[in-house]
């Protein structure tokens, strides 16, 4: 059996037989990875508290024909501690999980820049400096943009009028993003100037513009990033309905 040496962060855990669990990891160097973590869910395992989701871990594999294998694990980062105590914050950094592993369908294909997404998302959940919802909407349209989806805000979607946010009427989700009057279909949304104005700050980092916004544009723009989100996914995030949209 080969063996191979990865870092990332535990996405979620399985119960496997009496005593094991299977492990998925979005890894550094190899992508999304399940692997067997052996005697984990015993009382004198080595390493079962290492092996948590939320958790930064440096791991030791042998490469097996269906699953891997675990056989060692060094915590780098709990990034759970913090989260485990705010129902907010830890909902949603479930959902930011959730999402990283929609977006690496394809178990060891490297995804780099999902994975430091994911990393600098649940350090932002962690400090507190920012609100929830705006980290989590930040994260979503981020993977978005990294997958190749990223939404059309400054310009019409479907023909390419320009426009600032305020000229482009409607947010459509299956045409990719803002669209103006002529290429508006039916059952598109409106939404206000701030809210495409916080998309677009949220998309670029531009936190001051983001933390200065007023609730009913985040819960908006929160709104319009779920249903874009899961129209490109063509998979719903169950835990988005769990995080609290204030």
């Amino acid at each position: 059996m080969q063996l191979y040496r990865d870092d990332g962060i535990v996405l979620r855990t399985q119960k496997l037989g009496e005593a094991d669990r299977i492990i998925t990891i979005l890894g550094r160097g190899h992508g999304r990875i399940r692997a067997v973590a052996k005697g984990v869910r015993r009382t004198k395992s080595r390493f079962g508290a290492r092996l948590e989701p939320f958790t930064h871990v440096d791991l030791m594999l042998h490469a097996g024909r269906s699953l891997d294998v675990i056989t060692q694990a060094e915590v780098i980062r709990p990034y759970g501690a913090p989260l485990a105590a705010d129902y907010p914050r830890y909902t949603a950094g479930v959902a930011m999980l959730e999402t990283a592993e929609r977006f690496t369908p394809v178990e060891k294909e490297p995804a780099l820049r999902q994975l430091l997404l994911l990393i600098g998302g649940l350090r932002a959940l962690g400090e507190a400096e920012h609100a929830p919802g705006l980290v989590l909407d930040a994260f979503l349209l981020r993977s978005l943009a990294v997958a190749g989806y990223a939404p059309v805000l400054r310009e019409c979607a479907r023909c390419g009028a320009q426009g600032n946010g305020r000229r482009l009427p409607a947010f459509a989700v299956a045409a990719g993003g803002m669209v103006c009057a002529s290429c508006r279909p039916p059952g598109a949304a409106s939404p206000a100037a701030p809210t495409v104005d916080l998309m677009l700050a949220l998309l670029q980092g531009d936190w001051d513009s983001a933390d200065r916004s007023e609730r009913r544009h985040r819960v908006e723009c929160s709104g319009l990033v779920a249903a874009y989100l899961q129209w490109h996914l063509e998979h719903s995030i169950r835990s988005l309905r769990h995080v609290e949209r204030v």
